[in-house]
C-alpha cells in the first residue's frame, strides 16, 4: 500500500489493489491510519527505547503506559504481576502507581534477572512494593511461586512480557490467567509483532507467530476471559482506537 500525504489539498491518498482511495487527511480514519504507519515506524526506529520511569529504562510506548494507568486506577489491584523484568523500569512504573493509590504491589518474573538490573531495582526508593522472582515463567515451580505470594481475595491484574513467541504466551496465559480477578485484565503485550513482521527489524514469521493471536485463540477456548480493549474514562474525541504496540492485547475476566 502507498500512502500519499497531501497538506496543500488536505487528502490523504491509499494506493493499491487497483484503486485509489482519497480521504480528508483531517478525518478520524486518515487520523488513525496515519497512527498505525507511526507506531511501525516508531517500533522500528527503537522509538520505546527512548524512555525511562523514575530511573529506570521502560521500554514501553508512552501511550500503552497511559492506558494502562487508567485501568490500574479503574481495577484498583492488590496485586500486579508481570512477567519479563528487563531492566525493570515498567515495574517501577506498577509500584509508583500504587504509592500514589495508597494500594498494591508488584510481582516481577524473568527467567534471568541480570545483576546489574537487580541492583538497581532493589537500591530504588520503591523496591519495598516490588518482589523478583527468577526462573521461567511457564515453570509450574514458578507459577507455584507466584500464586503462594497471593492472598486470598485479593484483586489481581497481570502483564505477560517476556518471551513473546506464540507458544510461550499461549502457555502463560493458561499459567497466570486463574489469578486474575473477575473484572480484571490479563495483557498480553507487542502483538504489534503481527504488523512489523515485513519491517527492516521484522520476522517473516511473526504474522502468525505473536501474543495476538496466542490472546485470540486463548480467547476462543476460554469462555471466562474476552478480548476488549479497556474504555476510555475520558474521550471528548470522536475517536475510539488506541495507538499501541499492543493491539488484541487486553483478556478481560468476565464478571
Amino acid at each position: 500500500m502507498k500512502l500519499v500525504i497531501d497538506e496543500d489539498a488536505g487528502t490523504l491518498t491509499l494506493s493499491g489493489g487497483g484503486a485509489d482511495r482519497i480521504l480528508d487527511l483531517y478525518s478520524k480514519e486518515a487520523f488513525e491510519i496515519v497512527s498505525q504507519q507511526w507506531s511501525r515506524l516508531g517500533w522500528n526506529q527503537k522509538y520505546t527505547y527512548t524512555f525511562s520511569w523514575m530511573g529506570r529504562p521502560i521500554i514501553q510506548l508512552p501511550e500503552d503506559m497511559v492506558r494502562l494507568q487508567e485501568v490500574i486506577y479503574a481495577v484498583q489491584p492488590d496485586v500486579i504481576v508481570e512477567t519479563g523484568v528487563a531492566h525493570g523500569g515498567s515495574l517501577i512504573f506498577y509500584a509508583s502507581l500504587c504509592k500514589a493509590m495508597n494500594r498494591g504491589r508488584v510481582i516481577g518474573i524473568d527467567i534471568e534477572i541480570r545483576p546489574h538490573n537487580r541492583s538497581a531495582i532493589e537500591a530504588h526508593a520503591l523496591a519495598g512494593m516490588i518482589a523478583l522472582v527468577e526462573g521461567s515463567s511457564t515453570a509450574p515451580e514458578i507459577v507455584a511461586r507466584v500464586k503462594s505470594l497471593i492472598k486470598p481475595g485479593e484483586n489481581v491484574l497481570v502483564l505477560l512480557d517476556s518471551n513473546h513467541s506464540y507458544a510461550h504466551v499461549l502457555a502463560e496465559l493458561d499459567a497466570y490467567a486463574d489469578m486474575v480477578t473477575p473484572g480484571s485484565y490479563i495483557v498480553a503485550t507487542d502483538g504489534i509483532m503481527h504488523d512489523v513482521a515485513n519491517l527492516p527489524r521484522g520476522r517473516r514469521e511473526w504474522v502468525t507467530d505473536n501474543p495476538m493471536a496466542a490472546a485470540r485463540d486463548f480467547a476462543a477456548r476460554r469462555a471466562d476471559f474476552v478480548v476488549e480493549q479497556p474504555a476510555w474514562p475520558f474521550n471528548e474525541s470522536a475517536l475510539d482506537q488506541n495507538i499501541t504496540h499492543w493491539p488484541g492485547a487486553w483478556l478481560k475476566k468476565r464478571s
